[in-house]
C-alpha cells in the first residue's frame, strides 16, 4: 500500500476531531525526519509505505517511548520493523484525533 493512500485517512481522521493538516504533516515529520518539501515529494511519487519508512532521512529514536495498543496489538511488542513503523504512525494520528496535546503526542 502506498502512503499517498493511507495519507488522505490521516487527515480526514484528524479533521473529523478538529485538529489539522499541518499536526499531522508535523507527526509525520517528527517521525520520520521528512522536511515539508521531501514529505510532499514521497506523496507525489506515491511511494509504498517500506520504502517511505526505509527512505526516512532520520527516524526518531523517541519513537521508542511510544507505547499502547493499537487495532487490538501493543504496539512496542510488534516484531516486524516495517510494521512497528506503521503502527507509531497510527498510535500517534489516533493520539492527535482523541485530543492529545501536540507535546505529549511527540513525546517533549
Amino acid at each position: 500500500m502506498s502512503f499517498a493512500k493511507i495519507y488522505p485517512l490521516y487527515i480526514a481522521k484528524a479533521e473529523k476531531k478538529g485538529r489539522t493538516r499541518a499536526e499531522v504533516d508535523e507527526i509525520v515529520r517528527w517521525l520520520t525526519g521528512y522536511s515539508q518539501e521531501a514529505l510532499e515529494e514521497q506523496l507525489e511519487k506515491q511511494v509504498d509505505l517500506e520504502t517511505f519508512f526505509a527512505d526516512a532521512p532520520q527516524l526518531n529514536p523517541a519513537r521508542s517511548l511510544i507505547k499502547g495498543v493499537i487495532c487490538g496489538v501493543r504496539v512496542e511488542e510488534i516484531e516486524d520493523p516495517l510494521m512497528r513503523e506503521i503502527r507509531y504512525m497510527d498510535k500517534l494520528i489516533d493520539e492527535l484525533a482523541r485530543g492529545k496535546a501536540m507535546e505529549k503526542v511527540l513525546r517533549q
